[in-house]
């Protein structure tokens, strides 16, 4: 059995070639590979083999896996096989290359317009889900991946629920999600609908505008009391130019209770899409003559104006002149 990653590099599986270790986590190692026939790149995520020995974890992953597989929309990460070679069981999905974790790292906090419009994508991509009856469980900057596009793209739907239904069935301790990103429900053991995967979504967006998250500590256990049980420091605190309407929205997604939260994923989104359809407008008011076809229009509507105002002076100072002359009459 393998125990090293680097042993698997230059490997085949399935129909595709392991070209180079991009990232580790609790149960799985995550390469950049490529068709074997084809050459277009992929990501595969591989088992670490204490689990894929494990006949219980390696059926849930499959299973959860298939589920994940189904969710086809633009801002979900495309799983393109769930398989197994040999002692090997992966899943192989569309390459990204960064997630946002990664650019958050390289170029610090994002500009608000840029977190909007992020905000969009893993909203949509969440009330998609979430309509489909799956919940992700462990939205963080790490699982939202970059695409060429510009879109942001939700990757890892069913790891989360795989954990979750192992260590139910086996009695095993593990710890679910990512500490600095569970919602209290889920820091409590309570039963998890798509208002989770919202509070996950507000740390996020806390972090991408602050690159802090609102909760630290190193204690996994403290860190969950805080999540129950203390207020967020507003953004605006690290951010002092963000709008009141965005710390707003982020406050509402951490609220302790997910009643107070939004109702779901599509709400927010109408929220989010409010902010860019208004701040499209305002661009569009700002425009300089000439600097687009709006710039365009928007210089003509000026000279019609124009014209119009002079004309109506000089009509005002001929019927000034006309009383004069006949009052001299």
């Amino acid at each position: 059995m393998t125990l090293d990653p680097e042993h698997l590099v230059g490997r085949t599986v399935g129909n595709y070639t392991i070209d180079s270790l991009i990232g580790q986590g609790a149960f799985a190692w995550v390469f950049k590979g490529h068709e074997t026939s084809g050459h277009a790149p992929v990501a595969l995520k591989v088992l670490r083999p204490r689990y894929a020995g494990d006949p219980e974890f390696e059926k849930r992953f499959r299973n959860e896996f298939k589920i994940a597989s189904e969710l086809r929309h633009p801002n979900i990460v495309r799983i393109l096989e769930v398989g197994q070679e040999g002692e090997t069981t992966y899943f192989a999905m569309d390459y990204h290359p960064q997630t946002l974790g990664e650019r958050l790292e390289k170029s610090g906090p994002l500009a608000e317009v840029e977190v909007v419009e992020l905000a969009r994508c893993v909203a949509r991509a969440l009330a998609f889900a979430h309509e489909a009856g799956v919940i992700h469980r462990d939205i963080k900057v790490d699982n939202v991946l970059l695409a060429e596009d510009g879109r942001a793209v939700i990757a890892d739907f069913g790891i989360a629920k795989t954990v979750s239904g192992y260590a139910s069935a086996t009695g095993q301790n593990m710890t679910i999600g990512t500490p600095h990103y569970v919602s209290p429900e889920q820091a409590q053991g309570r039963k998890l609908d798509g208002r989770s995967d919202l509070y996950a979504l507000g740390v996020t967006l806390y972090k991408a505008l602050t690159d802090k998250v609102p909760f630290t500590s190193t204690d996994w256990f403290e860190l969950a009391r805080m999540h129950v049980e203390d207020p967020p420091e507003p953004p605006s605190v690290k951010r002092p130019d963000i709008s009141s309407r965005m710390e707003r929205i982020i406050l509402r997604l951490l609220a302790k209770h997910p009643d107070d939260r939004y109702e779901s994923a599509g709400a927010l989104l109408k929220e989010l899409d409010d902010i860019s359809d208004k701040a499209r407008a305002t661009d569009t008011f700002g425009l300089t003559p000439g600097s687009e076809s709006g710039g365009t229009n928007l210089a003509r509507t000026r000279s019609k104006r124009i014209g119009i105002w002079a004309v109506a002076i000089l009509v005002v100072v001929g019927v000034a002149l006309l009383v004069v002359l006949v009052g001299r009459g």
